[in-house]
């Protein structure tokens, strides 16, 4: 029986043959996430994630994952789901815990307790058009982590600094937006 090598939850020996593969073809790294999002009533609304492309081919999720949105009654909806500002603080943590896990468990690193706090400022005037002084977006986030491990701070934020969602919000992306009428 063969064992495979694992750290933190994390195949290896599967994670290096991956990178050895894409190294060797570039083409394999070229990926398309997508959602398809319909409007239910008021703020609530649904995302269906079904499929993706990557290494070369399209490959359909095991289960569809369905995302709700909404917002608060305090902001006039029904509280069906987390808001769509909420969603953005979860990619945010979710993919830099990822990135640190991945990243610490290629280069040998042991992760015993990885916990993360995300908190951003918003100002809904921006958002409610108010005031074109204000911002529609978040003005600031905060990421805090708490990891039991031996490896320095300074180590853990190079590890983190891998992640795509924290790298988009740090330098931004061009967004195409295209609407048209049934």
């Amino acid at each position: 029986m063969t064992q495979t090598a694992t750290l933190n939850g994390v195949d290896t020996e599967a994670l290096a043959q991956k990178a050895g593969a894409l190294q060797h073809d570039p083409g394999l790294a070229e990926f398309n996430f997508r959602i398809r999002n319909h409007w239910i009533n008021g703020g609530h609304n649904q995302s269906l994630c079904t499929d993706f492309h990557g290494v070369g081919e399209d490959i359909a999720h095991e289960h569809p994952f369905t995302l709700e949105a909404d917002e608060p009654p305090v902001l006039l909806s029904t509280d069906k789901g987390a808001n769509p500002v909420e969603h953005l603080l979860h990619a945010l943590a979710g993919c830099l815990t990822s990135s640190l896990v991945y990243h610490a468990a290629a280069r040998g690193i042991v992760l015993d307790e990885v916990e993360s706090t995300v908190e951003g400022d918003i100002d809904v005037r921006g958002f409610m058009g108010l005031s074109d002084r204000v911002r529609k977006g978040y003005q600031n986030i905060h990421v805090s982590f708490k990891v039991k491990t031996d490896a320095s701070p300074q180590q853990l934020r190079e590890l983190a600094n891998y992640s795509p969602v924290f790298d988009t919000l740090q330098h931004g992306t061009n967004v195409w937006l295209s609407i048209e009428t049934k």
